[in-house]
């Protein structure tokens, strides 16, 4: 049998890279589609496969400005020919769910997220105080088609996986698809218990509106706590100047200076809505609580008392349930009120881990496999190592 990966776009390592590189040791080297490709900012097994990419690559300024391109990327991803193809496997949170493949072949996609800049997020990222009256509108206009050929191309997957039942839940809304929960993989063998011996709030977060860093900078400041802010983006001159004495900002760490500013941390601050969360389940595998939004993947993730009093769970941290510096100045109250147990968090962080991501997708690989007529053992060998991995799963949702 033949295999096709299909990928959005290879422009960097973040969470939906790191799914497509724990696919990859499933799959073995082979056939890789995507929008684009920068050579230079991919490594290790993903750079391993065999990378087609399409026309967008040799557009002028692809590289760096290829989201400009938005309304380009259906045809784009429609121009790959995935006809030798007997298993596509996707990984999507724009447009490669939407790639067309044989009629016999089968096809799973495994979804970050629906299109979030023409659905629910398109006033954050295309708001009027942003840009002037005929950009928006031009933008308006492309958004309108591209939810158009999103609902329509939804149909193209014979199955899908979800990484969230947040985004579950999204699929079913925006597509009317059913979709099976499979969540992302966490490197929590990274992170080791810390000695939380810091004084210290912290963020990790890449600086962009939807995150809401705005929250935490502001309820720093008016309870003059100690916060050091993780990462870059767009938002951080805004927020630096909103920011008083008490909060430091430095830019992107790897795991092993973030497992060190983990473990110290009082707890982290994570105060955006997204579609799962890794950040705060890699706090938690250090042992650091988390105050997290009441919204969204991380109330999957994070067990706040609410919960842990219903399911009979460790408390791992703490909820506020409006996007305001009010709401979560009071959380952060409760939460100096808390007793934490640092080996019981690390305990629900370990139900992330990368080895139940394997399992899980690899089984639901081979259960739709059997079902769409073939054999497991057509599969490669890794996909049947994986589902028979004996490590026990302790579904907490």
């Amino acid at each position: 049998m033949k295999i096709a990966l299909v990928h959005d776009w290879l422009t960097g390592i973040r969470g939906g890279e790191k799914v497509l590189a724990a696919i990859s040791e499933l799959t073995g080297p082979c056939d890789l589609f995507t929008l684009l490709h920068v050579p230079d900012r991919i490594s290790g097994i993903i750079a391993d496969h065999n990378i087609h990419t399409s026309f967008l690559q040799k557009l002028p300024f692809s590289k760096e400005y290829y989201r400009y391109y938005l309304p380009f990327f259906p045809a784009a991803i429609e121009s790959f020919n995935l006809s030798p193809y007997d298993l596509v496997l996707s990984t999507s949170h724009a447009v490669a769910k939407g790639v067309l493949s044989r009629s016999d072949a089968l096809h799973i996609s495994y979804i970050h997220t629906p299109m979030r800049y023409v659905w629910e997020l398109f006033w954050e990222y295309f708001g009027e105080h942003k840009h002037s009256t005929l950009y928006r509108l031009a933008v308006t206009v492309a958004a309108r088609r591209l939810r158009e050929w999103d609902v329509i191309s939804a149909s193209r997957a014979d199955h899908y996986l979800a990484n969230s039942h947040h985004v579950r839940k999204r699929i079913m809304h925006h597509w009317r698809r059913e979709a099976e929960v499979v969540y992302p993989p966490v490197d929590t063998e990274h992170f080791t218990l810390g000695k939380h011996q810091g004084d210290y709030f912290l963020v990790v977060s890449s600086l962009v509106p939807y995150k809401r860093i705005d929250l935490a900078v502001g309820a720093a400041n008016q309870l003059k706590l100690k916060l050091i802010v993780v990462g870059d983006g767009p938002e951080k001159d805004r927020l630096q100047k909103m920011a008083g004495s008490t909060i430091e900002f430095i830019g992107a760490l790897d795991n092993y200076q973030l497992n060190e500013l983990y473990g110290n941390a009082k707890a982290l601050l994570f105060p955006g809505e997204e579609d799962f969360g890794i950040v705060p389940v890699e706090a938690m595998a250090t042992g650091t609580p988390v105050i997290a939004y009441g919204r969204g993947g991380a109330m999957e993730t994070v067990v706040i008392p609410e919960r842990a009093k219903k399911e009979m769970l460790p408390v791992t941290g703490i909820g506020f349930m409006e996007p305001s510096i009010d709401s979560l100045v009071s959380a952060i109250r409760k939460f100096e009120t808390f007793e934490w147990d640092v080996e019981e968090i690390r305990k629900i962080a370990l139900n992330f881990d990368k080895s139940k991501f394997l399992k899980r997708y690899a089984s639901a690989v081979i259960s739709r496999w059997i079902l769409h007529g073939g054999v497991a053992s057509d599969l490669p060998k890794n996909f049947l190592v994986a589902a028979e991995h004996s490590g026990k799963w302790q579904d907490v949702n």
